[in-house]
């Protein structure tokens, strides 16, 4: 969601809403696209001082006192607790089952292969969290039969650091291709071909070639560069520079449209590489189960809430609800604490 990069002149009651209100307007229609300064010339619409006409000092005080990427402390956490704990769990079934069970030293899988496993479920899962807010925001406001009342603090905040969220997401799907290019470059995985190529000599096969391995593989990889493709896509648009040069509907249709595409295909893009590992038991160490089980859980849930919310009966009354219009017993029966959004 880009957010325009202004400043209010004086900060008063009236702006205690404003992080929730410019939320509402990414969500429900054009006014958050007119809130934009106009080039060089920094005429604001919304009548606010343009950033780079604000001195730091006046923003956050001395140099010594500025917080440091303040929009990205957030999400930055999250990444890097999603990645402990994935390369945690990886760790564990990768390589210190093997070493207790079977006795095998795995410890060299440890920057490469179980890196590499960490990243794209991080990834994906990153990516399902930038569009899980807009779904409970929207079930919220059918729910509730209005878009004038003010989202909870932690769906507001949540839905405030997507971009920083998708962004992170295609950097560490980068960080995927390139460990994923790298492999035949790794002298264990040499010595393995090797070994391949001695046994099936001592086997007496002449050709190694299994189809069910070769369609898996293409279709694995084909997906994955269709997924990296439109994420790279996404990412640029989130740029100021392309953003303010689209219109409203082109933004939303590519961060929307081409979001949950990249999101379906990444889900299936880990569906094929477990291909028939799903049933197999053997996959199951220690009653834990694969990983890429774990990493589709959240996105298939996500593409799943948004099919349901798909039919024309749901569609067009939240099409209604975010145009301005309200279910007849939501306009008299606001209680007092209830205070509406906008007016």
């Amino acid at each position: 969601m880009e957010t325009c990069p202004c400043v209010p002149r004086r900060a008063g009651a009236a702006d205690q809403g404003g992080q929730q209100e410019m939320i509402d307007m990414a969500e429900t229609g054009h006014e958050a696209k007119d809130c934009q300064c106009q080039g060089s010339a920094g005429i604001c619409r919304s009548g606010a001082t343009p950033l780079w006409q604000t001195s730091s000092l006046e923003l956050w005080g001395p140099p010594r006192e500025q917080p440091l990427f303040p929009e990205w402390q957030v999400p930055l956490r999250v990444t890097f607790a999603l990645l402990a704990v994935t390369f945690i769990y990886t760790f564990l079934r990768e390589v210190l089952q093997p070493y207790l069970v079977l006795n095998k030293n795995n410890f060299y899988k440890v920057p490469v292969l179980v890196m590499n496993k960490a990243l794209p479920w991080t990834s994906i899962t990153l990516l399902a969290l930038v569009y899980l807010p807009g779904l409970l925001a929207a079930m919220l406001q059918l729910h509730r039969g209005t878009k004038y009342r003010r989202f909870p603090a932690w769906l507001a905040g949540w839905m405030s650091v997507r971009k920083q969220l998708g962004l992170l997401s295609f950097y560490l799907a980068c960080l995927h291709a390139l460990y994923s290019l790298c492999y035949p470059m790794r002298r264990s995985y040499r010595y393995k071909v090797l070994n391949w190529a001695y046994q099936q000599v001592q086997q007496k096969k002449e050709d190694a070639w299994v189809s069910e391995d070769v369609w898996r593989m293409e279709i694995y990889i084909s997906l994955g560069i269709m997924t990296l493709g439109l994420l790279a896509v996404i990412a640029v648009a989130s740029l100021p520079s392309i953003s303010n040069s689209l219109s409203w509907r082109e933004f939303t249709w590519i961060q929307r449209s081409l979001g949950y595409t990249a999101l379906l295909l990444g889900t299936a893009h880990a569906l094929v590489f477990g291909w028939s590992k799903w049933v197999d038991p053997a996959q199951y160490v220690w009653y834990t189960p694969p990983s890429f089980v774990l990493a589709c859980l959240l996105p298939l849930s996500v593409l799943l809430v948004k099919a349901a919310m798909l039919p024309p009966c749901l569609a067009r009354r939240l099409e209604l609800i975010r145009r301005g219009w309200e279910r007849p017993d939501r306009r008299t029966s606001l209680s007092p604490k209830e205070e509406p959004l906008l007016t």
